[in-house]
């Protein structure tokens, strides 16, 4: 049976993490949880672990800092590939991302190697956000297209699954975002190799509880990202 974990990041979400857990696992035997906690002071971590005294299917990756989201995921990936998970997602812990939408996602993953779901393929699929956000992300994305050239609606998306070779692949080490640009990065990266992505129109729901960790170095990051990522292309073959 192929089995497939899900990335959960995690940073002062001690009154989302075990919800969410729950959530995921009851969804489908296959999938199993991965929690990368940057030791979180609010106790994320000690949540996570009583559950695993009554769970196989939940682990986690405690970190002896806040570090940031690149990173996670990027230890959440190698985690994966060490212990051979067959398809790796990342996913939020605030409930932004419907985990209903994983054995949804699973039976799409056939047809693709990166499977996003995407806020932006079908419309606008944003509730809850500020306009002000919602215009920041869908321009963002508009300008991640035409400057990259890569053909994705919704590239800064945080919900997706991949292949493992996808991961085996590509360079994690030589990834350097660590904000919304990771996921600009990592998708630029999965393309270049000649990958096949697709995306799945999902609704995103702004946080239930728990503060954003949006802030302006991330917005930057982003911006400046997609200049690099095109400037590589023109002057490094894969």
């Amino acid at each position: 049976m192929q089995k497939a974990l899900v990335i959960i990041p995690t940073y002062n979400e001690s009154q989302n993490a075990e919800k969410i857990i729950t959530e995921v696992l009851a969804q489908t035997e296959m999938v199993q949880v991965l929690i990368v906690d940057d030791n979180s002071p609010d106790g994320t971590a000690d949540i996570v672990k009583k559950m695993m005294e009554a769970n196989p299917r939940i682990h986690l990756l405690q970190r002896e800092r806040k570090l940031g989201l690149g990173t996670a995921y990027v230890a959440g990936f190698k985690y994966a590939i060490a212990h051979g998970f067959d398809f790796i997602f990342e996913m939020d812990a605030d409930f932004s991302h419907n985990p209903k939408e994983v054995p949804i996602m699973l039976g799409k993953m056939d047809e693709c190697d990166v499977l996003i779901g995407s806020r932006y393929i079908k419309g606008v699929n944003v509730v809850n956000w500020p306009m002000k956000r919602l215009i920041l992300s869908y321009s963002a994305n508009i300008y991640t297209r035409i400057i990259t050239g890569m053909p994705v609606h919704d590239a800064t998306a945080g919900f997706k699954c991949y292949k493992r070779k996808v991961l085996e692949t590509i360079d994690l080490d030589a990834i350097r975002s660590n904000g919304y640009a990771f996921q600009i990065e990592t998708n630029f990266m999965a393309w270049r190799k000649g990958f096949i992505i697709k995306e799945m129109p999902i609704v995103f729901v702004d946080r239930r509880v728990g503060v954003s960790k949006m802030n302006k170095k991330i917005v930057y990051e982003a911006a400046f990202m997609v200049w690099k990522l095109k400037l590589q292309s023109l002057f490094k073959k894969d």
